[in-house]
């Protein structure tokens, strides 16, 4: 196969990251390949290299060296999963829509789950420009943000960047979590097993990491928190928990919770504002009624 040349013209491609416009425009060639094409070099812009984070520029050329992509299956789903995405939509206007994600749904496609919702959404709406804001894990359940156009991305991305996005959770913990621990500052780095399972643990080569911590009720066996972001790393409430002694119910990941079986990960994205122009997002999702229920199941004090 030859060396073919993109050239962006198209205002909605300005300011993407370029690995974000390879996997959308190299369907079938998988995630990995992608990033080491990039790393490598072979992926040319205006004749130079480019990192995965680069943002693309009014007539950038792109080269793509010779690379074979799958024929791409159409995406698939039950009129079940329609119906319950359909249903978790909590805010939309004619820029983002707002999904409180139900546990059990990866955000996007990878090497275990076909599509994500991300990719059902675009074919549901045949909307193929809709574009994730941000990702929450595949267990966590919550507020989750899809932007229909780039300019609207861009501005969202740089809201996370400035670090001005406010992420709230809800979460229930194994044991009596101290009224002390307000905050943990702690840095995380990740990892992968040795069974290639991606995971983060507490590491002073890793990055700064800060989560903010307050009782809302307890339990006697356990206590549920709001959690705070002020980063956003990888399964940060996850492991910041987990690093008190306290893990989250029904983290199969971070730690044994004692006789406590929770029917899910007992995360829930709860509120998300997010400044986006002069305008600004502020949306709720109340926790799932399969966390409410089993946190009412447990005994009192």
């Amino acid at each position: 196969m030859p060396v073919t040349y993109i050239e962006i013209h198209h205002s909605e491609d300005v300011g993407q990251r370029i690995d974000n416009f390879l996997l959308r425009n190299l369907k079938g060639l998988p995630r990995q390949r992608i990033y080491k094409i990039l790393r490598s070099g072979e992926v040319r812009v205006n004749g130079g290299r480019v990192k995965p984070s680069y943002r693309l520029q009014l007539d950038d050329r792109i080269r793509i060296p010779p690379v074979t992509t799958k024929s791409v299956t159409p995406v698939k789903f039950a009129d079940s999963t329609q119906e319950i995405l359909q249903s978790a939509v909590i805010y939309e206007d004619g820029d983002v829509i707002v999904l409180n994600k139900p546990s059990g749904f990866a955000v996007h496609g990878g090497s275990s789950v076909a599509s994500g919702v991300i990719e059902l959404l675009r074919e549901m709406r045949g909307m193929p420009r809709l574009e994730l804001a941000h990702r929450i894990d595949r267990d966590t359940s919550g507020c989750l943000l899809i932007c229909k156009g780039r300019s609207v991305l861009a501005a969202v991305q740089e809201a996370f960047r400035q670090r001005v996005v406010k992420k709230k959770y809800d979460t229930f913990v194994d044991g009596e979590w101290p009224p002390s621990v307000r905050t943990v500052s702690l840095r995380l780095q990740r990892y992968e097993t040795a069974w290639g399972e991606r995971r983060v643990r507490v590491s002073s080569s890793g990055q700064l990491a800060r989560t903010d911590f307050s009782v809302i009720a307890r339990k006697a066996q356990a206590t549920h928190l709001a959690a705070t972001l002020h980063t956003g790393r990888t399964h940060q409430i996850r492991v910041h928990t987990q690093s008190q002694q306290h893990p989250i119910l029904g983290d199969s990941k971070y730690g044994e919770t004692g006789g406590l079986a929770a029917p899910r990960l007992c995360l829930h994205a709860s509120r998300l504002v997010v400044p986006i122009g002069s305008d600004r997002l502020d949306v709720k999702a109340p926790v799932p009624l399969d966390m409410q229920s089993f946190w009412n199941a447990l005994n009192e004090h």
